[in-house]
């Protein structure tokens, strides 16, 4: 089967709060593109609203650098839950360009991505 996926992913796993309207659940990230991010399904998921109003928050492992981004429930089953990023703040961005930049290993790569990101957000 082929690959359809456009952004590299990185397997990056540490706890996160997931935010929606009164309600937080406290998941794990598993992986992070930066288009997106897939986590663990929290205890208590149970029924929520399909909104694109989830704010994911988690700090960088050993340090006390938080990324924080509004996200788009893409897809859900019992294990995970897959989102896209909808926004994130340039502090948080810059971060994660860094964090693919450092596990991708391929500035080309990343760079290619980069562009198609930004053609993405022009179309939108």
């Amino acid at each position: 089967m082929a690959e359809r996926r456009k952004f590299s992913r990185v397997v990056y796993r540490t706890p996160a709060t997931l935010q929606q309207k009164d309600r937080s659940w406290e998941p794990k990230l598993l992986d992070l593109s930066l288009k997106g991010a897939l986590l663990t399904t929290p205890a208590g998921w149970g029924e929520t609203g399909k909104a694109d109003d989830y704010v994911l928050s988690f700090c960088l492992n050993e340090s006390d650098i938080t990324l924080d981004m509004e996200l788009k429930l893409i897809q859900e089953n019992d294990e995970c839950l897959h989102f896209e990023i909808v926004h994130i703040d340039i502090d948080s961005a810059s971060h994660l360009k860094r964090l693919v930049e450092l596990n991708v290993g391929n500035d080309d790569l990343l760079h290619r991505e980069l562009a198609q990101l930004t053609d993405l957000k022009d179309t939108v």
